[in-house]
């Protein structure tokens, strides 16, 4: 079974105070994060009739947005070390409230490339990766509730935005629809300023603390260097565990935001008005909004929390194969029940993805390993909304994506969930070959000093 949470620092996370301000910090900025890529599809009819963009061209506005958000973890990772998460998480905002302002005056599809997907995309990614650290340093016993309550803010403002988005839509146009959203998005500096740093709340070894930043002073440049590297550590690929959870997750990232980003576009193709198949991403994310949290308790629970990977592995088979029985689903009313399955899928999944990853890695290499993983995911994540958009293009039929997309999920789930078993079958193995030595050293010790006398 996976590894409890083992705090190697030597100074015990609070799990709790501030640390509750901080998750509703987290709670925005991850909320914006995570929702805005897929509330904006709810302009891309609009954008696409004033641009005269293909259906795969539009796709790539939020694929860019996702896979710079996922690009630029290594960077948020390294800055974070360097200054702290309250002023990374504050520059984040201030970018994406920047790139949706520049965005509404574009007049080419490029345009809106680089604004919303490059420097929004870059602004998510100091939000996300900023407000993830910070936890995992607030807390531990607790961690998995907090996680979950943090994470819950992208369905919590998807529930919220898409509504209001279609609203805006409706009264000013896409331009102005992004004008607004930008000052909105301004909030995200406001819930950075909520992020304390732990260091001045904590009495644990304050005299090291200070030694060691009189240490580091005269050695700013070969601490960047060293922050680098340690950011962007390839040795993670030695670990086995990694290996297997990274495989399973670019599988699901591939898969994961073309059914939401075509959702509301495959519904009105299904005869369905343009305000109810707005409410179609607003039902998902209210179902995800308490699924998040529960599924933090859940994996809490004593029974759940050695065997988190196993649950993680569940949570993806079922978002699967909630996709694979979508194209079957033609009425509104039908189109429904897919958004809640949805929205429960969904959730679990991304209540525990990082959950999975700090279990893995730990609280103190953790830093490292998201900024890995997320810029390794940013390829599935940039190749996956085109890839269905372009078979929208090539079929006319919204179907071949969730099909495509499904089979892709419950797959890298199965792969999980099997080699999983397969990894911790010969980690027991080795565990036990290792205490039979030491067994076997502690029998032959005796003998040795016997003779010896």
């Amino acid at each position: 079974m996976s590894r409890g949470p083992t705090d190697v620092s030597g100074c015990k996370p609070m799990d709790g105070g501030w640390g509750w301000i901080v998750v509703f910090g987290a709670h925005i900025s991850i909320g914006f994060a995570y929702s805005t890529p897929k509330a904006l599809s709810i302009f891309f009819k609009d954008i696409q009739r004033d641009l005269q963009a293909s259906y795969s061209d539009i796709a790539w506005i939020s694929s860019i947005m996702l896979a710079a958000m996922y690009a630029g973890g290594p960077l948020s990772s390294l800055l974070v070390g360097r200054f702290g998460s309250r002023p990374i998480v504050m520059t984040g905002g201030l970018m994406c409230g920047v790139s949706m302002v520049t965005a509404s005056f574009g007049t080419s599809i490029i345009h809106l490339y680089l604004c919303i997907g490059v420097i929004g995309g870059f602004g998510l990614a100091f939000n996300l990766n900023a407000s993830l650290t910070i936890i995992s340093k607030y807390f531990l016993a607790k961690r998995p509730l907090a996680n979950g309550l943090a994470m819950a803010g992208s369905p919590v403002f998807l529930c919220f935005l898409a509504p209001l988005n279609q609203y805006l839509l409706v009264h000013f146009g896409w331009r102005g629809s992004l004008l607004v959203l930008g000052g909105l998005m301004l909030n995200c500096c406001v819930a950075g300023a909520l992020m304390r740093p732990v260091s001045k709340l904590s009495s644990c070894a304050p005299q090291k603390d200070e030694e060691q930043a009189n240490e580091h002073k005269p050695k700013l440049k070969g601490s960047c260097v060293k922050n680098a590297k340690k950011f962007v550590d390839w040795s993670f690929f030695k670990d086995r565990g990694f290996v297997i959870y990274l495989i399973g997750n670019v599988m699901y990232i591939f898969g994961a935001y073309a059914p939401i980003v075509f959702l509301s576009a495959h519904a009105i193709n299904q005869g369905v008005e343009e305000y109810s198949a707005a409410y179609l991403l607003s039902i998902m994310g209210f179902v995800d909004m308490f699924i998040r949290p529960g599924t933090g308790l859940v994996a809490n629970s004593r029974l759940i929390r050695p065997r988190i990977q196993y649950f993680f592995s569940f949570a993806m088979v079922f978002n699967g194969t909630c996709h694979l029985l979508c194209p079957l689903l033609t009425s509104y009313p039908l189109l429904v029940i897919y958004a809640v399955f949805f929205g429960v899928g969904f959730g679990m999944v991304f209540a525990l993805i990082f959950e999975c990853l700090m279990d893995l890695m730990g609280n103190q290499r953790f830093p490292s390993a998201v900024g890995l993983v997320t810029i390794i995911e940013c390829f599935p994540m940039l190749l996956g909304p085109p890839a269905a958009g372009l078979l929208v293009d090539l079929f006319g039929d919204y179907k071949y994506l969730f099909l495509m997309c499904g089979s892709v999920i419950t797959t890298g789930g199965l792969f999980l969930f099997i080699m999983n078993i397969y990894n911790y079958h010969l980690l027991e193995k080795q565990r036990k070959e290792k205490d039979r030595e030491r067994s076997h050293n502690n029998v032959e010790s005796p003998e040795q000093i016997h003779y010896d006398v």
